[in-house]
C-alpha cells in the first residue's frame, strides 16, 4: 500500500463528521452539508440519512457525491493540517452491514436508526484528493485508499470491543491518556481493525494506531497488551 493511500486511510478513520456534496436536484448545483459518518472495516465511510433530507433527495436523483473529511481542527493555521476529499457515489447498504459500526461510534443515533425514513448509505470511493499540507497535494486510487481487512478479524471485532470495554475500561482509558494525550474518564472502544482501534468519550473520537499490521484476534490481544503496557509504564513515570 502507498504511503499516500495510508496517511489518507488513517485520517479518514479518525474522524467522525464531514462536509457532504451532492447535486442539487433539479437543476445540478453544488450542495453541501454536514454529515456523521462511521466506517467499514476497511475505511469505506457510512452514513445514516434521512428520505427527508435534502442531500438524500439529491442523491436519489444523481448518486454521485463527494466527502471532505477534516482533519485541521485545533491548529493555528488550517491550511498545514490534513485534509481528504473521497470522490464517488453513494449507495443504500443493508442495516446489517453499517448498523453496529456507526451506532459504536454515534451512539446518539440509537434514537432514530430504527425510524422508516432513515437508511444506511456506503460512499463507494473511486479516487480521493488528499492535501497533507502546503506542497503535498496527490489524487489517490480507491485500490491505495481502502484497506482488504482480515476476515479473521472483522468476525471477532464486536467480541474484542466488548471484551475491552467490560473487562480492561483502565486500558481504554490510559490507551488515550498516557498514549494519544488526551483527557477525562470514559473512554471507550469502539471499533478495531488490522491497522488501529477507535476510541471515544462523550462527543470526543480518537484513534490508536498498531505499531504492525494485525490479521486476527490473537494478534490484537498481543498489540492490545503491548500498548497497555507501554501506557502503564507512562502513567507511572
Amino acid at each position: 500500500m502507498s504511503a499516500t493511500g495510508t496517511a489518507a486511510r488513517r485520517l479518514i478513520r479518525c474522524q467522525d463528521r464531514a462536509s457532504l456534496a451532492t447535486v442539487l436536484a433539479g437543476d445540478g448545483t453544488p450542495y453541501a452539508s454536514l454529515v456523521l459518518y462511521a466506517t467499514l472495516p476497511d475505511a469505506t465511510p457510512i452514513l445514516l440519512l434521512s428520505a427527508l433530507a435534502e442531500h438524500t433527495k439529491n442523491l436519489r436523483a444523481d448518486p454521485r457525491a463527494s466527502l471532505l473529511v477534516d482533519g485541521t481542527a485545533g491548529l493555528a493555521d488550517p491550511l498545514t493540517g490534513a485534509r481528504a476529499t473521497l470522490v464517488g457515489t453513494l449507495e443504500e447498504v443493508p442495516h446489517e452491514t453499517a448498523q453496529a459500526r456507526y451506532l459504536a461510534r454515534h451512539p446518539s443515533a440509537e434514537t432514530y436508526v430504527g425510524f422508516g425514513d432513515f437508511r444506511f448509505y456506503a460512499l463507494r470511493t473511486v479516487r480521493a484528493h488528499l492535501v497533507a499540507g502546503f506542497g503535498r497535494i496527490h489524487w489517490i486510487e480507491a485500490a491505495h485508499v481502502l484497506d482488504k481487512p482480515p476476515g479473521a478479524l472483522v468476525d471477532r471485532e464486536a467480541d474484542i470491543v466488548a471484551h475491552m470495554n467490560d473487562g480492561h475500561a483502565e486500558a481504554v482509558g490510559l490507551y488515550a491518556t498516557q498514549l494519544l494525550g488526551r483527557t477525562g474518564d470514559g473512554w471507550r472502544m469502539t471499533g478495531i481493525d488490522a491497522e488501529g482501534a477507535d476510541l471515544r468519550r462523550e462527543g470526543e473520537v480518537a484513534r490508536l494506531d498498531f505499531a504492525t499490521r494485525i490479521d486476527d484476534a490473537d494478534a490484537a490481544r498481543r498489540e492490545l497488551i503491548r500498548l497497555a503496557k507501554e501506557a502503564r509504564a507512562k502513567a507511572a513515570a
